[in-house]
Protein backbone atom coordinates (compact mmCIF):
# COMPACT_ATOMS: atom_id res chain seq x y z
CA UNK A 1 0.00 0.00 0.00
CA UNK A 2 2.96 2.26 0.79
CA UNK A 3 4.43 1.82 -2.76
CA UNK A 4 1.13 2.85 -4.68
CA UNK A 5 0.99 5.78 -2.30
CA UNK A 6 4.63 6.52 -3.49
CA UNK A 7 3.77 5.80 -7.33
CA UNK A 8 0.39 7.74 -7.22
CA UNK A 9 2.27 10.82 -5.53
CA UNK A 10 5.63 10.58 -7.87
CA UNK A 11 5.56 12.06 -11.40
CA UNK A 12 9.08 9.92 -11.59
CA UNK A 13 8.44 7.05 -10.47
CA UNK A 14 4.86 7.11 -12.44
CA UNK A 15 7.02 7.68 -15.87
CA UNK A 16 9.35 4.72 -14.65
CA UNK A 17 6.78 2.57 -14.12
CA UNK A 18 5.37 3.27 -17.10
CA UNK A 19 7.96 3.05 -19.69
CA UNK A 20 9.05 -0.03 -17.94
CA UNK A 21 5.86 -1.31 -19.17
CA UNK A 22 6.42 -0.45 -22.43
CA UNK A 23 9.72 -2.07 -22.47
CA UNK A 24 8.29 -5.14 -20.89
CA UNK A 25 5.68 -5.20 -23.89
CA UNK A 26 7.62 -4.39 -26.54
CA UNK A 27 10.33 -7.11 -25.25
CA UNK A 28 7.39 -9.53 -25.83
CA UNK A 29 5.87 -8.31 -29.05
CA UNK A 30 9.77 -8.51 -30.45
CA UNK A 31 10.06 -12.39 -29.91
CA UNK A 32 6.71 -12.85 -31.86
CA UNK A 33 7.49 -9.93 -34.33
CA UNK A 34 7.46 -12.07 -37.11
CA UNK A 35 4.35 -13.53 -36.52
CA UNK A 36 2.30 -10.34 -35.88
CA UNK A 37 4.06 -8.00 -37.89
CA UNK A 38 4.93 -4.38 -36.91
CA UNK A 39 1.17 -2.84 -37.37
CA UNK A 40 -0.80 -5.10 -34.37
CA UNK A 41 2.32 -4.30 -32.35
CA UNK A 42 1.57 -0.47 -33.35
CA UNK A 43 -2.00 -1.42 -31.97
CA UNK A 44 -1.07 -3.14 -28.90
CA UNK A 45 1.64 -0.48 -28.12
CA UNK A 46 -1.54 1.76 -28.45
CA UNK A 47 -3.72 0.01 -26.30
CA UNK A 48 -1.08 -0.27 -23.38
CA UNK A 49 -0.45 3.13 -23.19
CA UNK A 50 -4.47 3.86 -23.23
CA UNK A 51 -4.42 1.52 -20.11
CA UNK A 52 -1.47 3.29 -18.56
CA UNK A 53 -3.10 6.78 -19.38
CA UNK A 54 -6.02 5.70 -16.80
CA UNK A 55 -3.56 5.53 -13.97
CA UNK A 56 -0.72 7.72 -14.96
CA UNK A 57 -0.62 11.57 -14.93
CA UNK A 58 -0.71 13.52 -17.99
CA UNK A 59 3.21 14.53 -18.00
CA UNK A 60 3.87 10.19 -16.80
CA UNK A 61 1.83 9.24 -19.57
CA UNK A 62 3.58 11.64 -22.67
CA UNK A 63 6.65 10.39 -21.61
CA UNK A 64 5.12 7.25 -21.69
CA UNK A 65 3.64 7.73 -25.35
CA UNK A 66 6.40 9.11 -26.63
CA UNK A 67 8.89 6.28 -25.85
CA UNK A 68 6.47 4.11 -27.31
CA UNK A 69 6.51 5.51 -30.38
CA UNK A 70 10.63 5.81 -30.46
CA UNK A 71 10.73 2.07 -29.04
CA UNK A 72 7.94 0.72 -32.12
CA UNK A 73 10.25 2.63 -34.94
CA UNK A 74 13.74 1.40 -33.12
CA UNK A 75 12.53 -2.75 -32.94
CA UNK A 76 10.16 -3.19 -35.22
CA UNK A 77 10.03 -0.72 -38.43
CA UNK A 78 12.26 -1.29 -40.91
CA UNK A 79 15.40 -1.03 -41.17
CA UNK A 80 15.37 -2.43 -37.42
CA UNK A 81 17.74 -1.41 -34.77
CA UNK A 82 17.39 2.63 -36.06
CA UNK A 83 15.42 5.12 -35.60
CA UNK A 84 15.99 5.93 -39.44
CA UNK A 85 13.02 5.64 -41.26
CA UNK A 86 13.45 4.52 -45.66
CA UNK A 87 9.37 4.63 -46.66
CA UNK A 88 6.89 7.19 -46.95
CA UNK A 89 4.21 5.05 -45.74
CA UNK A 90 6.05 4.03 -42.83
CA UNK A 91 7.01 7.40 -42.26
CA UNK A 92 3.43 9.01 -42.29
CA UNK A 93 2.38 5.55 -40.04
CA UNK A 94 4.85 6.18 -37.33
CA UNK A 95 3.76 9.76 -37.50
CA UNK A 96 0.04 8.94 -37.28
CA UNK A 97 0.79 6.29 -34.41
CA UNK A 98 3.23 9.44 -32.77
CA UNK A 99 0.08 11.80 -33.00
CA UNK A 100 -2.80 9.23 -31.93
CA UNK A 101 -0.62 7.58 -28.88
CA UNK A 102 0.09 11.26 -27.43
CA UNK A 103 -3.43 12.79 -28.00
CA UNK A 104 -5.32 9.41 -26.29
CA UNK A 105 -2.46 10.11 -23.69
CA UNK A 106 -3.30 13.62 -23.28
CA UNK A 107 -6.99 13.07 -23.07
CA UNK A 108 -7.47 9.37 -21.72
CA UNK A 109 -5.67 11.45 -18.62
CA UNK A 110 -7.35 14.78 -18.13
CA UNK A 111 -10.98 13.12 -18.63
CA UNK A 112 -9.59 10.59 -15.73
CA UNK A 113 -8.78 13.74 -13.50
CA UNK A 114 -12.83 15.56 -14.53
CA UNK A 115 -14.27 12.45 -13.66
CA UNK A 116 -11.71 12.81 -10.14
CA UNK A 117 -13.40 15.90 -9.92
CA UNK A 118 -16.58 15.11 -10.61
CA UNK A 119 -16.84 12.17 -8.19
CA UNK A 120 -14.67 14.47 -5.36
CA UNK A 121 -17.36 17.39 -5.71
CA UNK A 122 -20.21 14.77 -5.47
CA UNK A 123 -18.61 13.11 -2.31
CA UNK A 124 -18.11 16.46 -0.40
CA UNK A 125 -21.81 17.22 -1.37
CA UNK A 126 -23.13 14.33 -0.54
CA UNK A 127 -20.44 15.27 2.78
CA UNK A 128 -21.71 18.52 3.52
CA UNK A 129 -25.35 17.57 3.10
CA UNK A 130 -24.75 14.62 5.79
CA UNK A 131 -23.51 17.14 8.09
CA UNK A 132 -26.30 19.16 7.78
CA UNK A 133 -28.28 16.84 8.65
CA UNK A 134 -26.85 15.98 11.57
CA UNK A 135 -26.62 19.33 13.06
CA UNK A 136 -29.96 20.12 12.15
CA UNK A 137 -31.08 17.07 13.93
CA UNK A 138 -28.68 17.48 17.00
CA UNK A 139 -29.47 20.93 17.74
CA UNK A 140 -32.78 19.35 18.69
CA UNK A 141 -31.36 16.19 19.77
CA UNK A 142 -28.54 18.23 22.47
CA UNK A 143 -30.46 21.60 22.70
CA UNK A 144 -34.21 20.40 24.22
CA UNK A 145 -32.29 18.11 27.11
CA UNK A 146 -29.70 20.86 28.09
CA UNK A 147 -32.47 23.30 27.96
CA UNK A 148 -35.03 20.75 30.36
CA UNK A 149 -31.64 20.26 32.94
CA UNK A 150 -30.66 24.45 32.75
CA UNK A 151 -34.64 24.80 33.86
CA UNK A 152 -34.43 21.98 36.31
CA UNK A 153 -31.58 23.34 37.88
CA UNK A 154 -32.64 26.84 38.00
CA UNK A 155 -35.90 25.75 39.37
CA UNK A 156 -34.50 23.56 42.33
CA UNK A 157 -32.52 26.52 43.32
CA UNK A 158 -35.15 28.14 44.55
CA UNK A 159 -36.01 27.77 48.25
CA UNK A 160 -37.48 24.16 49.28
CA UNK A 161 -40.31 26.36 50.86
CA UNK A 162 -41.38 27.47 47.20
CA UNK A 163 -41.45 23.98 45.79
CA UNK A 164 -44.02 20.99 46.77
CA UNK A 165 -42.62 17.57 47.50
CA UNK A 166 -44.31 16.47 44.49
CA UNK A 167 -42.72 19.29 41.86
CA UNK A 168 -38.98 18.32 43.15
CA UNK A 169 -39.65 14.92 42.38
CA UNK A 170 -40.76 15.42 38.77
CA UNK A 171 -37.86 17.89 38.24
CA UNK A 172 -35.82 15.25 39.41
CA UNK A 173 -37.33 12.47 36.70
CA UNK A 174 -36.85 15.63 33.98
CA UNK A 175 -33.20 15.62 34.74
CA UNK A 176 -32.97 11.74 34.47
CA UNK A 177 -34.70 11.65 31.23
CA UNK A 178 -32.71 14.81 30.18
CA UNK A 179 -29.62 13.30 30.98
CA UNK A 180 -29.80 9.70 29.54
CA UNK A 181 -31.78 11.37 26.26
CA UNK A 182 -27.65 13.69 26.58
CA UNK A 183 -25.84 10.10 27.17
CA UNK A 184 -27.22 8.22 24.72
CA UNK A 185 -26.65 10.55 21.85
CA UNK A 186 -22.82 11.21 23.04
CA UNK A 187 -22.45 7.48 22.97
CA UNK A 188 -23.77 7.53 19.21
CA UNK A 189 -21.55 10.06 18.02
CA UNK A 190 -18.66 8.37 19.71
CA UNK A 191 -19.30 5.20 18.33
CA UNK A 192 -20.13 6.69 14.77
CA UNK A 193 -16.72 8.03 15.32
CA UNK A 194 -14.96 4.87 16.06
CA UNK A 195 -16.60 2.90 13.13
CA UNK A 196 -15.62 5.65 10.39
CA UNK A 197 -11.90 5.79 12.18
CA UNK A 198 -11.31 1.74 11.53
CA UNK A 199 -10.42 2.15 15.15
CA UNK A 200 -12.56 -0.25 16.46
CA UNK A 201 -11.34 -3.24 17.84
CA UNK A 202 -13.69 -6.13 19.89
CA UNK A 203 -12.39 -6.63 23.46
CA UNK A 204 -13.74 -10.41 23.28
CA UNK A 205 -14.92 -12.34 26.60
CA UNK A 206 -17.09 -14.89 27.65
CA UNK A 207 -20.65 -13.68 28.16
CA UNK A 208 -24.28 -14.70 28.94
CA UNK A 209 -26.29 -13.36 26.01
CA UNK A 210 -29.82 -13.49 27.97
CA UNK A 211 -28.41 -11.65 30.48
CA UNK A 212 -27.59 -8.85 27.96
CA UNK A 213 -30.51 -8.55 26.82
CA UNK A 214 -32.09 -8.32 30.36
CA UNK A 215 -30.09 -5.31 30.67
CA UNK A 216 -31.62 -3.68 27.49
CA UNK A 217 -34.89 -4.21 28.58
CA UNK A 218 -33.99 -2.73 32.23
CA UNK A 219 -33.32 0.29 30.35
CA UNK A 220 -36.02 0.36 27.98
CA UNK A 221 -38.71 -0.04 30.66
CA UNK A 222 -41.47 1.95 29.55
CA UNK A 223 -45.34 2.53 30.89
CA UNK A 224 -46.18 2.82 26.98
CA UNK A 225 -45.44 -0.33 25.93
CA UNK A 226 -44.52 -3.71 26.33
CA UNK A 227 -41.35 -5.94 25.69
CA UNK A 228 -41.25 -9.57 25.70
CA UNK A 229 -38.73 -11.81 26.67
CA UNK A 230 -38.93 -15.51 27.12
CA UNK A 231 -35.91 -17.64 26.78
CA UNK A 232 -37.27 -21.10 25.43
CA UNK A 233 -33.56 -22.83 25.94
CA UNK A 234 -30.80 -21.79 27.81
CA UNK A 235 -27.64 -20.56 25.57
CA UNK A 236 -23.99 -21.14 26.22
CA UNK A 237 -22.06 -18.16 27.33
CA UNK A 238 -20.34 -16.68 23.82
CA UNK A 239 -17.06 -15.26 23.51
CA UNK A 240 -18.30 -12.06 21.53
CA UNK A 241 -17.94 -7.83 22.76
CA UNK A 242 -20.82 -7.78 24.61
CA UNK A 243 -20.41 -3.79 25.37
CA UNK A 244 -20.99 -3.19 21.60
CA UNK A 245 -23.85 -5.98 21.01
CA UNK A 246 -25.84 -4.72 24.24
CA UNK A 247 -25.59 -1.23 22.75
CA UNK A 248 -26.46 -2.84 19.46
CA UNK A 249 -29.65 -4.27 20.65
CA UNK A 250 -29.87 -0.91 22.78
CA UNK A 251 -30.31 1.35 19.64
CA UNK A 252 -32.52 -1.44 18.00
CA UNK A 253 -35.22 -1.86 20.98
CA UNK A 254 -34.86 2.15 21.62
CA UNK A 255 -35.92 2.43 18.23
CA UNK A 256 -38.68 0.54 18.23
CA UNK A 257 -39.86 2.23 21.29
CA UNK A 258 -39.55 5.66 19.98
CA UNK A 259 -41.29 5.15 16.79
CA UNK A 260 -43.92 2.77 17.11
CA UNK A 261 -47.31 3.33 18.95
CA UNK A 262 -48.43 3.03 22.19
CA UNK A 263 -49.05 -0.18 23.66
CA UNK A 264 -47.29 -1.85 21.18
CA UNK A 265 -45.51 -4.86 21.88
CA UNK A 266 -41.80 -5.51 21.32
CA UNK A 267 -40.66 -9.46 21.37
CA UNK A 268 -37.68 -10.64 22.13
CA UNK A 269 -36.40 -13.90 20.85
CA UNK A 270 -32.70 -16.05 20.70
CA UNK A 271 -31.71 -19.05 19.41
CA UNK A 272 -28.54 -21.30 18.35
CA UNK A 273 -27.16 -21.61 14.67
CA UNK A 274 -24.44 -23.43 13.09
CA UNK A 275 -21.41 -20.77 13.79
CA UNK A 276 -23.50 -19.01 16.45
CA UNK A 277 -26.57 -17.63 17.88
CA UNK A 278 -29.37 -15.44 16.77
CA UNK A 279 -31.08 -12.75 17.99
CA UNK A 280 -34.81 -11.59 16.74
CA UNK A 281 -36.83 -8.48 18.01
CA UNK A 282 -39.87 -7.98 16.38
CA UNK A 283 -43.06 -5.28 17.10
CA UNK A 284 -46.49 -5.53 16.31
CA UNK A 285 -46.59 -1.51 15.10
CA UNK A 286 -46.62 -0.13 11.50
CA UNK A 287 -43.48 -1.44 9.94
CA UNK A 288 -41.29 0.22 7.66
CA UNK A 289 -42.05 1.12 4.13
CA UNK A 290 -41.55 -1.53 1.58
CA UNK A 291 -39.20 0.44 -0.23
CA UNK A 292 -37.46 1.85 2.76
CA UNK A 293 -36.16 -1.40 3.91
CA UNK A 294 -32.66 -1.21 2.54
CA UNK A 295 -32.20 2.54 3.52
CA UNK A 296 -32.75 2.43 7.56
CA UNK A 297 -29.22 1.32 8.14
CA UNK A 298 -27.66 4.13 6.30
CA UNK A 299 -26.16 7.21 8.52
CA UNK A 300 -28.49 9.98 9.79
CA UNK A 301 -31.53 8.40 7.50
CA UNK A 302 -34.69 8.79 8.88
CA UNK A 303 -38.04 7.69 7.34
CA UNK A 304 -39.98 10.40 5.95
CA UNK A 305 -42.73 12.41 8.36
CA UNK A 306 -41.15 10.66 11.34
CA UNK A 307 -41.34 12.26 14.46
CA UNK A 308 -39.10 15.07 15.39
CA UNK A 309 -35.52 14.23 16.89
CA UNK A 310 -32.89 11.49 16.34
CA UNK A 311 -29.98 11.82 14.22
CA UNK A 312 -30.35 9.03 12.52
CA UNK A 313 -27.32 7.16 13.67
CA UNK A 314 -28.97 4.25 16.00
CA UNK A 315 -29.53 1.48 13.31
CA UNK A 316 -26.68 2.72 11.63
CA UNK A 317 -24.53 1.85 14.36
CA UNK A 318 -26.02 -0.70 15.46
CA UNK A 319 -25.59 -2.08 12.07
CA UNK A 320 -21.36 -1.61 12.55
CA UNK A 321 -20.86 -3.18 15.61
CA UNK A 322 -22.79 -6.57 14.27
CA UNK A 323 -20.71 -6.22 11.61
CA UNK A 324 -17.62 -6.22 13.51
CA UNK A 325 -18.43 -9.71 15.10
CA UNK A 326 -18.90 -10.85 10.87
CA UNK A 327 -22.38 -11.09 11.83
CA UNK A 328 -25.42 -9.87 9.71
CA UNK A 329 -28.40 -7.56 10.62
CA UNK A 330 -31.76 -7.65 8.55
CA UNK A 331 -35.08 -6.42 8.81
CA UNK A 332 -38.50 -7.58 7.09
CA UNK A 333 -42.08 -6.55 7.61
CA UNK A 334 -43.81 -9.08 9.21
CA UNK A 335 -47.32 -10.61 7.56
CA UNK A 336 -49.07 -10.02 10.87
CA UNK A 337 -47.38 -6.39 10.96
CA UNK A 338 -44.51 -4.69 12.45
CA UNK A 339 -41.11 -5.08 11.53
CA UNK A 340 -38.94 -7.38 12.43
CA UNK A 341 -34.91 -7.39 13.10
CA UNK A 342 -32.98 -10.98 12.60
CA UNK A 343 -29.34 -10.79 14.11
CA UNK A 344 -27.07 -13.48 13.22
CA UNK A 345 -23.24 -13.64 14.76
CA UNK A 346 -20.97 -15.91 14.52
CA UNK A 347 -19.57 -17.03 17.76
CA UNK A 348 -16.99 -19.57 19.79
CA UNK A 349 -19.06 -20.69 22.43
CA UNK A 350 -18.31 -22.31 26.04
CA UNK A 351 -18.75 -26.33 26.91
CA UNK A 352 -20.44 -25.16 29.55
CA UNK A 353 -24.52 -25.29 29.66
CA UNK A 354 -25.46 -25.70 32.72
CA UNK A 355 -25.16 -24.85 36.36
CA UNK A 356 -24.64 -28.34 37.43
CA UNK A 357 -22.04 -28.53 35.12
CA UNK A 358 -20.59 -25.44 35.86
Amino acid sequence: MRLLKNIENNSWLQSLVGICSIFLISFLCYLFGDLIGYHVVALILLLAVSILAMFLDTIPIVAVAVVSALTWNFLFIQPKATFNITTPQDALLFLMYFVIAVINAVFTSRLRKLEGMARDRKEREKTLQLYNTLLNSLSHELKTPISTIIAAVDTLKMTTAKISENNIEELYNELEVAGTRLHRQVNNLLSMSRLESDFLKLQLDWYDVHEIIHNVIDVNKSSTHFIKFAPVAPLPLFKIDGILLEQALQNIIHNALEYTPQETIVSISTSFTKRGFKIEISDTGQGFPEDKLDMVFEKFYRLPNSATGGTGLGLSIAKGFIKAHNGSIGLLNSPSGGAKFTIEIPAEMAALTTTEDE
